[in-house]
C-alpha cells in the first residue's frame, strides 16, 4: 500500500480545524501555539493522517495546545514554548527538539504537569484507537474510553478538576510558574506510594523526559 502525499492528506474540503476551533471557543482556557508549516507537512506524511481527522488537523494547524494554566500540553507540530512535538515524542526526527525514546504500539499525544502521559493505542492494547493515560499514581496505562476527537472534547469541556483531584494542591496554579519548558513536577513521596498525594507530597521540577523514562520502565 503506497503512502499518501502531503497534498492528499491536506483535505481542504473536509478540514476538521473549524470544528475544533468551535469546540475550543466554548471550552476551558487553552492557548493555541502557532504551527510550523514545514514540520506540520512532514508530520502528516510520516503519520499518514488526514486533516479531516482531529489528530491531523491539530498536527497541521498547531504547534501544540496548552490547557488549564499549562497543566496539560497537547502535542502538535512543535513550538519554541513547549518541549517536543508529535514527531519527536514518537521516534521521528525534526530539528527543534531531540527525539524522545518511543513506545511501541502507542502514539504519545499529550503530557501533564504531574508526569502523566496520554497516548493513542496503535497496537499495544489491540489497536483499539482509544486514548490511554499513564497514571503516575498507579504506574499503569488506563483506558479513557475516548477516541482522539472525544479526548479533545474532554480537554475542552470535561471536568479536569475532578480528574486531577488527588494530584493537585491548593496553590498548584501559582506553582506552575516554577516549571520551565520541558519540566513537570516530581512528587516526594511519589503519587504511587501510600503516603503520596498532591496535597501532602513535596513537589520539585524535573525534566518531562525523566518522567517518561519511568513510564517506559513500566
Amino acid at each position: 500500500m503506497h503512502s499518501l502525499t502531503v497534498e492528499e492528506l491536506i483535505d481542504r474540503d473536509n478540514h476538521a480545524w473549524e470544528e475544533i476551533l468551535e469546540l475550543l471557543r466554548g471550552g476551558h482556557n487553552s492557548s493555541i501555539l502557532p504551527s510550523n508549516r514545514e514540520f506540520a507537512q512532514d508530520m502528516l506524511y510520516h503519520l499518514q493522517v488526514s486533516t479531516k481527522s482531529y489528530l491531523g488537523a491539530i498536527a497541521y494547524e498547531t504547534g501544540g495546545i496548552v490547557w488549564d494554566s499549562g497543566w496539560i500540553t497537547l502535542l502538535g507540530s512543535g513550538s519554541p514554548s513547549i518541549f517536543g512535538s508529535l514527531m519527536t515524542w514518537n521516534g521521528l526526527q525534526n530539528s527543534v527538539d531531540p527525539v524522545v525514546p518511543s513506545l511501541d504500539g502507542m502514539l504519545v499525544v499529550a503530557y501533564d504537569a504531574a508526569g502523566g502521559f496520554f497516548a493513542l493505542d496503535t497496537g499495544k492494547f489491540g489497536r483499539s484507537g482509544l486514548i490511554y493515560y499513564f497514571a503516575p499514581d498507579t504506574l499503569e496505562w488506563e483506558s479513557t474510553d475516548l477516541q482522539y476527537s472525544g479526548f479533545l472534547g474532554w480537554l475542552a469541556e470535561g471536568d479536569l478538576e475532578q480528574f486531577y483531584q488527588t494530584f493537585r494542591w491548593e496553590s498548584w496554579r501559582e506553582d506552575m510558574s516554577r516549571l520551565e519548558k520541558g519540566q513537570v513536577f516530581a512528587y516526594y513521596p511519589p503519587l504511587w506510594a501510600e503516603e503520596g498525594s498532591g496535597e501532602t507530597s513535596q513537589k520539585a521540577p524535573v525534566s518531562v523526559t525523566e518522567a517518561w523514562d519511568l513510564t517506559l520502565e513500566h
